[in-house]
């Protein structure tokens, strides 16, 4: 399997330590947030990466450079410019893909998830994996229903950053610019979209009080 990183974030509710660099770049335990994910995947034995990236991402480049001192394939999607936003940033990137399913994690998030146990059944575009709603987006993002998902009918859980999908998803539309929300949620009106509900340790990175709870939630 393949995976793709999204770091092409601006990081605003970063700043000011997003005010030099890329978020992904900021030390968590002593490495660069980037590397933890490099690290874990190569761990699953996923070692062709495609990361993306924004503002300061030669940064990302210049630390990664082709991968292999982490024992993996490292390619780059620079988004100089307009961004492409999520759906877009992978479109552009499916080239480098393949035609199999391929993992995405956002830069901004830390688990301890198994990346070995993510695959995706012959019917489905994609799987996510959701976990419990975190203090600061109570309302949630998508409701569970066995292992399908959907935008409405009971209690959301909300989505990790972390999930499982097949090119044909993106292929849905022309546009160069799109998010993955109206995607996904026109797939789920299909049954087309699986979940799982991931109870392990996972930390939303995007402010600095909450790398400082990472930091907390590494050292237990």
């Amino acid at each position: 399997m393949r995976a793709m990183i999204l770091a092409a974030g601006r990081g605003e509710r970063m700043r000011p330590l997003t005010d030099t660099r890329p978020k992904s770049m900021l030390s968590l335990q002593g490495r660069p947030i980037i590397q933890h994910h490099v690290e874990h995947l190569v761990n699953a034995n996923i070692r062709d990466i495609v990361i993306n990236y924004g503002r300061f991402g030669d940064q990302i480049e210049s630390f990664l450079g082709d991968g292999t001192e982490f024992g993996a394939r490292v390619h780059y999607s620079p988004e100089h410019g307009q961004l492409l936003d999520t759906g877009g940033g992978i479109r552009r990137v499916l080239p480098q893909l393949g035609e199999e399913p391929f993992l995405v994690i956002n830069a901004d998030i830390w688990t301890d998830y198994d990346l070995s146990r993510l695959s995706l059944a012959d019917d489905d575009l994609a799987l996510l994996v959701m976990v419990d709603n975190p203090p600061y987006h109570p309302e949630g993002d998508f409701v569970l229903e066995g292992d399908r998902l959907v935008t409405e009918g009971g209690p959301k859980l909300t989505f990790s950053g972390l999930g499982i999908y097949r090119p044909a998803l993106f292929r849905r539309t022309q546009e160069t610019s799109f998010p993955l929300g109206p995607l996904l949620r026109e797939a789920m009106s299909t049954g087309k979209i699986a979940g799982e509900h991931f109870r392990g340790r996972w930390i939303d990175i995007g402010t600095p009080e909450r790398l400082l709870e990472a930091q907390s939630l590494l050292e237990q």
